[in-house]
């Protein structure tokens, strides 16, 4: 029918019609955000699923922030503060949006097990949950649970069991073994269950590259992944390389053709962002200045979005839309970690758009063709 549709179309616009349809630009990636708001009001929540819905084609739901560990365990009902989130995420995904799932097991220093989601987020563990291991049988069996719950209630295109997962083992290399062995319970359990479902866990990519994060071995971390990988569907990656030795100064150009061969599973850009501003974050043993600016960000931008192609990414993920100065102000302007990701917005904190944004919508008007 394609080739009756082609003639057909020669013979009544001319063979430069047909070109035109053969030579139509085309994407194999979804491309998306998460809902991060940038300030506590309902406006900016707004705007925000506003914007999603018409610059991206695929939405991140992302809980970093604890594990209803007692409950999941004993398969009883989530705080209500737990449902009426994620019931709200839910009720405003865009329709037609493909959903991207992530949730951690990690704590979100990444030194070891998540810390307790009921009432409020991240609360310390409570005994005995504060000293089980990865391995212990209550830890694997409500994580599991936990899983297969948030599953059912999303149903999501695209599942990450574990946020960052080789940062455990740059850490606290002694929890690893541990670890690993979790990791492939909790995903052999979602697969009996959940066949179609790509499930994965992401992993940090600066760990990976040589010269890129001082103190790691970036040989041992590439072992380390690939120990994640095999019980992985994608390889998944977060990658902010201005949190590292270069500082936002410029990388190497052939930093993604590095970082993509690692693994040769499917690739994903599970997370990333570059800043457009220039600041200081305070790391706890030194104060670092990070050297951002539009004309840098849109340089990363436009060679992540030339590498996926290249290389048949799944997805794309830039974590935060519109930089958060307002909600970063209401946090207390703190210089900590908080401020790393403040100015990484593909707009500015008025809603300007940046020249990263127009690369973006570049790559967005592409036609969609996906290996899904």
């Amino acid at each position: 029918m394609k080739i009756i549709k082609i003639l057909l179309l020669a013979g009544l616009a001319g063979l430069t019609g047909c070109d035109k349809e053969l030579n139509t630009p085309t994407r194999s990636f979804y491309m998306g955000f998460t809902p991060m708001p940038y300030a506590l009001s309902a406006e900016a929540v707004n705007f925000t699923y506003d914007k999603i819905a018409t610059s991206s084609d695929i939405i991140n739901h992302h809980f970093d922030n604890g594990v209803p560990w007692i409950e999941a365990l004993q398969d009883t009902a989530f705080h209500p503060n737990i449902m009426s989130d994620w019931t709200f995420r839910k009720e405003n995904t865009p329709a037609g949006h493909r959903v991207y799932l992530s949730v951690a097991a990690l704590s979100p220093n990444r030194n070891g097990l998540a810390k307790y989601r009921s009432s409020d987020m991240d609360q310390p563990l409570p005994p005995p949950w504060n000293s089980y291991g990865f391995n212990s049988e209550e830890v694997k069996v409500s994580y599991t649970n936990y899983c297969k719950r948030i599953i059912r209630f999303f149903q999501p295109d695209y599942f990450n069991m574990n946020v960052e997962a080789n940062l455990l083992y740059f850490i606290d290399p002694g929890q690893w073994s541990d670890f690993l062995m979790f990791h492939r319970h909790v995903y052999e359990a979602l697969k009996n269950e959940f066949p179609d479902l790509a499930i994965f866990s992401s992993v940090t990519g600066a760990h990976m590259l040589e010269g890129f994060y001082h103190g790691s071995d970036h040989i041992k971390q590439r072992l380390a992944v690939l120990q994640v990988l095999e019980y992985s569907d994608l390889y998944a990656i977060s990658f902010y390389p201005y949190l590292s030795a270069f500082l936002g100064d410029p990388y190497p150009d052939d930093v993604f053709e590095k970082l993509f061969n690692i693994s040769p599973k499917p690739v994903a850009i599970a997370e990333t962002g570059y800043p457009a501003q220039m600041f200081s974050v305070n790391t706890g043993t030194s104060i670092q200045t990070i050297t951002g600016d539009e004309v840098k960000q849109n340089n990363f931008i436009e060679m992540l979005l030339k590498a996926c192609e290249k290389h048949r990414a799944r997805f794309v993920i830039n974590f935060v839309l519109r930089d958060y100065d307002e909600l970063w102000a209401s946090l207390g302007a703190r210089d900590d970690l908080i401020i790393a990701w403040r100015d990484t917005g593909l707009l500015k904190e008025s809603g300007e758009e940046r020249l990263a944004f127009a690369t973006w919508r570049s790559y967005f008007k592409k036609e969609l063709q996906t290996a899904d």
